[in-house]
């Protein structure tokens, strides 16, 4: 699985906005700035972080960004999704929407059981526990393992 910068960058968008102050918005070029990614890059991610529910807006001198919902209800999972689609394909395609023939066939329920995982974790894991550095248990233990930290 590859994580886009596009998804990167709206996760630590929301991010942001989850440690905000809940009583103003947050001006687009503020969180680009903090968290150094271009604003005009950003303005587009915060569109579709917008049509898909998960940030709201305001127009004007006063106006910019605010999570459309409590941080503790919006998952890593949805903002990926948002700005990304699926959070596992093959060659662009669902893996429910494959077949595979032959020695192959076995690579679909590989797939199936690697979109579970990530599911389990991304689905697992709010924008408010990131934000406040409390995992969930299953996540600090996967990295907990020594080898989970280095490149194989």
């Amino acid at each position: 699985m590859r994580i886009s910068a596009r998804a990167d960058y709206a996760v630590r968008a929301a991010l942001h906005l989850a440690t905000a102050r809940e009583t103003e918005p947050l001006k687009a070029e503020a969180i680009a700035d903090s968290q150094c990614i271009s604003h005009k890059f950003l303005e587009g991610i915060l569109n579709d972080m917008r049509r898909g529910g998960l940030v709201r807006s305001q127009r004007g001198g006063n106006g910019g960004y605010w999570l459309a919902r409590p941080a503790d209800r919006i998952t890593i999972a949805d903002v990926i999704r948002v700005v990304d689609g699926p959070l596992v394909s093959v060659r662009g395609v669902r893996p429910p929407e494959l077949s595979y023939t032959g020695p192959a066939e076995s690579l679909l329920p590989l797939w199936i059981a690697l979109r579970a995982n990530v599911r389990q974790i991304l689905d697992g894991v709010t924008l408010a526990d990131v934000a406040s550095s409390e995992l969930p248990p299953q996540v600090s233990a996967l990295t907990d393992d020594p080898e989970a930290w280095t490149n194989p």
